[in-house]
C-alpha cells in the first residue's frame, strides 16, 4: 500500500509525481530543487540552491514524522560537476554521520534551469 505525503512547506510537483512516497518501510521523496514552496529559486548560485533543496527535503520528512536521521540514501544531480565541493559543504551541515549511501551525478540540465536537484529515500521508524 502506498500513502502520498505532501507538505505546503515544500514546492508541489510541477508535473504527474508525488512529493513523496511512503511504501514498505522507506519513504521515496522525489527530486528537490533549489527553490521555494512559491517556486522561485532561492538564490542564483548553487550554495543557496543546494540549502533550499536541502530545506526542502526536511520540511517532507517532517511531514513524515521523520528527520534526516532516517536517510539511507540520496542521489545529488548537478548541472556542474564543478559545483561538487561547494554543494557538498552544504550538505554536511544537514546530515551527521552514520551518513546515507550517496550517489552524485551530472546531468546535462535540470528542470527549470536548476543547478542542484536531491532525492532522498529514508526509512519509516
Amino acid at each position: 500500500m502506498k500513502k502520498i505525503i505532501s507538505t505546503k512547506n515544500a514546492p508541489q510537483a510541477i508535473g504527474p509525481y508525488s512529493q513523496a512516497i511512503a511504501a514498505n518501510g522507506f519513504l521515496f521523496i522525489s527530486g528537490q530543487l533549489g527553490v521555494t514552496p512559491s517556486g522561485e529559486f532561492a538564490g542564483a548560485d548553487v550554495k543557496s540552491q543546494a540549502q533550499r533543496s536541502l530545506q526542502n527535503l526536511r520540511a517532507i520528512l517532517s511531514e513524515a514524522g521523520l528527520s534526516f536521521e532516517n536517510a539511507v540514501k540520496t542521489t545529488i544531480f548537478l548541472a556542474d560537476i564543478a559545483d561538487f565541493a561547494a554543494v557538498n559543504e552544504i550538505y554536511a551541515e544537514f546530515f551527521n554521520e552514520p551518513y546515507p549511501a550517496r550517489s552524485t551525478v551530472a546531468v546535462k540540465t535540470l528542470p527549470k534551469g536548476g543547478l542542484v536537484e536531491i532525492e532522498l529515500i529514508a526509512a519509516i521508524k
